[in-house]
């Protein structure tokens, strides 16, 4: 195989890896807190001596988008949206992660937890607890949570001490090295923030992606004919 046959797989690896990216997206377009993922294309070039340049494509570096989702009203009291740049800090079992998915409930315990039962953290990484069947619950845009009038605790908001870091682990949670609490961003009680996946977008990516590695695969089958029949001419 020469090298075009060589650059050209790369690429098609790449643009299946997108496709599956693309696709992921589409199908959390619905999905509470979740960010819309990209694959970024980088070109690696390996210099050969007396021969021109070998060009091959590397697509393996993801990245998040930090566009606003929209804000979905649902009035449930512990139904949490982050206005701005920000995460809710979780206690996972692998460990803390960042979410922007804010359908919490109370356990049995009276700690605010996620779906999937892992506890929504304050500043000192310590659980919000509300004390069980307690009526009047209010979250100001600060994150402080109240019943009645009555502090009980503080929601914070966190960022990744290092953007690059931030790694996706499941559809709505992140892992980071470092995280470090925000200001820059508020509460809204009784809401949800949705996907911030631009269907449209990626539906016409998908078809791009679907083009170019129909293109690449023509030109594949081509130079397999090609050197097919030359290993033919060469046996007669």
């Amino acid at each position: 195989m020469d090298i075009a046959s060589y650059a050209t797989l790369t690429r098609q690896s790449g643009l299946m890896r997108e496709m599956q990216v693309v696709a992921n997206n589409i199908a959390n377009a619905a999905t509470t807190g979740y960010r819309q993922e990209g694959l970024v294309f980088s070109e690696f070039v390996h210099e050969v001596e007396g021969e021109p340049p070998v060009s091959m494509a590397h697509a393996n570096a993801r990245n998040t988008s930090s566009l606003q989702g929209p804000l979905n009203r649902t009035g449930g009291a512990f139904d949490l949206a982050i206005e701005g740049d920000g995460f809710f800090l979780i206690d996972s079992p692998a460990g803390e992660r960042l979410t922007r998915a804010g359908a919490f409930s109370p356990d049995a315990a009276g700690n605010l937890v996620t779906l999937d039962g892992n506890r929504l953290l304050d500043a000192n990484a310590a659980p919000i607890f509300v004390p069980p069947g307690a009526a009047g619950v209010h979250v100001a845009p600060d994150g402080t949570v109240s019943v009645g009038d009555q502090p009980v605790g503080q929601i914070a908001l966190f960022l990744p001490e290092d953007p690059v870091s931030l790694t996706r682990e499941d559809g709505v949670m992140f892992r980071a090295d470092g995280v470090v609490r925000t200001q820059d961003a508020t509460i809204v009680q009784g809401h949800l923030e949705g996907s911030n996946v631009d269907a449209i977008s990626q539906l016409a990516r998908m078809i791009e992606i679907q083009r170019s590695y129909e293109m690449g695969q023509s030109f594949l089958q081509t130079e397999d004919e090609r050197i097919r029949n030359s290993i033919k001419s060469l046996l007669k």
